[in-house]
């Protein structure tokens, strides 16, 4: 297992630190800051202005004010939708900048960042972009007498409240069809990574988005996040992130004016790889949807079950490409995992791995830190595991997969629903059959068959049981940010019914 730390990208100078309320660079109203940290050295990349309860009021007026007074949710959709594309020409302008601002923050790997990540916000955009014209109800067929019809009008004021792990794609995952549907919003990025929710926030106002439509609060969740969530004068809230925030978040809308909130939480998601895959391919896929984004993904195939008769062969070929894995810098082309994105995941994963030994599991390979200083773990695959060890039950949100063996597709498919969360789920098989009964009997938001992480802007996702409600992605999403409207009107005298 290599490492490497040579890098020969250049940092960009950090432009933006400040709240981005109204249309402006602010700082707080108490003028604090905080530190937003390397992860690669855990050295301080700079200061940024520190949100609070106060902060959240002044974004959420400047947000109330824009949907209820100004022109964002009374233009034209293929007005907004022109904007929205220009704000995705503009990020693909700045793909390079806005990658290293990821890529420093969050210890994401640059080359990914640079093709998928930043691109994929893009995308993201010219999807929503493309459907803001087309939002509209429908025409009811109603009993004698009365006619009807259905409006879809934007929800309001949205609070967005996303995590650290992917945050160009949560930034747009939610602004994306919000700005669409006509609303407004106030986004709280993760505290561990702000950089690039602001630069967004600096290329919405260049593509002519109005002022305190969108508005970045910089801060930490049991303030800027809880004051969003309690906050009487916010409509929706959309959140991704632990399920144990998430109760929170509920519990606050509840108390508070009983907001709506969409919920994408986390996953102990299962992989089932059956006797007649082939093992490099099965390899192939288990490795990458375990440890892409070095595990911290809320889709993680962190249970891989495999059947008896190629359990040995491929559990040979998983330890191999985790020896083969190269950790270290995310900006060097040939690293393939970059750090953990902050100290507390870091120790958290670590402890994690030692429970795993502590309660009987197999340390196949990995589980140490690499590297004299920065957040790097090696990936890591422990065997001999069961349902009732804590590695398997709760959520890493690392670089850490269970491995265990299974018999028959019926008790693979128990196992597999054995667990509180129902994100994602993953078949590798040629049985056609195996693959319809698998898919249809899993509960889990998403089933990927003989791929996995195979996300798209079109594919709405999101979880059963405690992984959430609500859906992320395609025309789904779209609607999470409107209410439906009946309206209805007597009708006299009508030739027909």
């Amino acid at each position: 297992m290599g490492s490497h730390c040579e890098s020969s990208v250049k940092i960009p100078p950090i432009k933006f630190t400040k709240l981005f309320i109204n249309g402006n660079f602010v700082d707080s109203i108490s003028g604090k800051t905080f530190d937003t940290i390397d992860p690669r050295t855990g050295e301080v990349i700079t200061k940024v202005s520190l949100g609070d309860r106060e902060d959240v009021d002044l974004a959420v007026k400047a947000a109330r004010h824009a949907f209820d007074y100004g022109p964002w949710p009374r233009m034209s959709g293929s007005e907004r939708g022109r904007m929205m594309m220009k704000l995705a020409d503009l990020i693909e302008e700045n793909v390079e900048e806005i990658a290293a601002l990821d890529a420093v923050n969050g210890g994401k790997l640059f080359t990914l960042c640079k093709a998928i990540d930043i691109p994929g916000a893009a995308r993201t955009l010219r999807y929503y972009a493309g459907a803001a014209d087309k939002i509209h109800g429908t025409v009811l067929k109603m009993s004698k007498g009365l006619q009807g019809y259905t409006l879809r009008e934007p929800i309001g004021v949205v609070g967005s409240i996303i995590p650290w792990n992917f945050p160009t794609t949560m930034f747009f995952m939610k602004a994306a069809p919000a700005l669409a549907a006509g609303c407004t919003l106030v986004v709280k990025p993760a505290e561990q990574t702000p950089l690039s929710a602001l630069y967004y926030a600096h290329l919405a106002k260049l593509a002519g988005i109005p002022d305190g439509v969108l508005n970045v609060v910089n801060g930490f969740g049991e303030t800027a996040g809880a004051a969003i969530s309690a906050h009487m004068d916010i409509d929706k809230v959309t959140f991704t992130g632990s399920t144990e925030v998430g109760r929170k978040i509920m519990a606050a809308a509840a108390a508070s004016n009983l907001k709506p909130v969409s919920l994408e939480l986390g996953g102990k998601s299962p992989l089932l790889i059956f006797d007649d895959a082939d093992i490099d391919q099965a390899a192939d896929i288990a490795f990458r949807g375990m440890f892409y984004n070095k595990g911290e993904i809320c889709v993680a195939s962190s249970r891989v079950y495999v059947q008896e008769g190629i359990y040995e062969k491929l559990v040979k070929k998983l330890v191999e490409k985790a020896k083969a894995t190269v950790v270290g810098d995310p900006f060097d082309p040939q690293v393939n995992q970059g750090p953990q994105t902050d100290k507390k995941q870091f120790e958290k994963i670590l402890s994690y791995i030692e429970h795993g030994k502590r309660e009987g599991a197999t340390l196949l390979t990995g589980g140490k830190h690499v590297g004299q200083k920065g957040y790097y773990i090696e990936p890591t695959i422990f065997t001999d595991v069961n349902e009732d060890m804590i590695i398997t039950k709760e959520e890493i949100f690392g670089p850490v997969m269970s491995l265990m063996k299974f018999k028959t597709m019926e008790e693979a498919i128990k196992r597999a629903n054995n667990t509180t969360y129902g994100l994602a789920s993953g078949i590798i098989t040629k049985n056609l059959n195996v693959a319809n009964t698998v898919s249809r009997s899993i509960r889990a938001g998403v089933v990927w068959i003989n791929c996995y992480t195979a996300f798209d802007v079109d594919c709405p996702y999101g979880g059963y049981k405690m992984s959430g409600s609500g859906r992320d992605f395609g025309l789904d999403a779209l609607n999470q940010y409107l209410q439906i409207k009946s309206v209805v009107t007597p009708i006299h005298d009508s030739p027909w019914h």
